[in-house]
């Protein structure tokens, strides 16, 4: 069964300068291939074989490199924005979207199942769903508590967080479009505020395996590392 995705690829790529100075963040290399090239061979070979990209930044450059997507096997069709719509409000500009569809950040190194994931999240019926990761944290100070006069109430010597985290991959329902505002800045966390006070919250699925946001260029430089490995393999 096709299967169909939308790539968020609109960032600038602030973060992950002076790798982005020349090129858009989707086509900076890992590798032999871009970042995004990497995700679409996923995608493909995973059963998404429509997808879209949303962009907003070096639109043309990204455009002349991957066109209709016919070189990957797949159909690819872009969504432009105007103004900046954050990470939600681009999914107001794609045309046709099924009953239910992935959406993920172009910068994500996983070796997630997305088809054991879309497959999770049509069996749950809901409405969205959020791929995480737990990550564990060690604070490299004392933590100080204070109550209302400046008193300390609690002491924490270097603790250790351990928490769950987006992992920026996301099944949704088509039902999730009525939520957000069309023209509107409207990101993950609005959306997620939105689906908790209106009694319809999303669903977090913990994933165990392999993530790298490649936000940042110690992040970047790790997945070089990574791809360069011949023992390591994506798809």
């Amino acid at each position: 069964m096709s299967k169909r995705a939308v790539i968020l690829a609109g960032g600038a790529g602030t973060r992950l300068r002076p790798y982005t100075v020349t090129l858009p963040k989707p086509l900076v290399p890992l590798g032999n291939r871009p970042i995004l090239e990497i995700v679409i061979g996923q995608l493909k070979e995973h059963g998404f074989t429509h997808i879209t990209i949303a962009v907003n930044h070096a639109v043309d450059i990204i455009k002349a490199f991957f066109n209709d997507g016919s070189k990957w096997g797949v159909t690819i069709d872009y969504t432009m924005e105007t103004k900046p719509l954050s990470t939600m409000g681009p999914l107001t500009l794609a045309k046709d979207l099924p009953e239910n569809f992935l959406v993920m950040n172009g910068d994500v190194l996983t070796d997630l199942d997305f088809s054991r994931f879309h497959e999770s999240h049509v069996a749950s019926n809901a409405i969205f769903t959020i791929a995480s990761y737990r990550r564990s944290e060690l604070i490299d100070y004392g933590l100080l508590h204070k109550g209302k006069d400046n008193r300390l109430i609690r002491f924490e010597e270097k603790p250790h967080y351990d928490f769950l985290v987006s992992m920026g991959v996301y099944m949704m329902n088509r039902d999730v479009l009525k939520y957000i505002p069309k023209d509107t800045f409207f990101g993950f966390d609005h959306l997620m505020h939105t689906l908790i006070e209106k009694n319809n919250p999303a669903t977090v699925y913990e994933y165990n395996g392999f993530w790298l946001d490649i936000g940042r260029p110690v992040d970047y430089e790790t997945a070089t590392e990574l791809v360069n490995d011949p023992n390591f393999k994506l798809i």
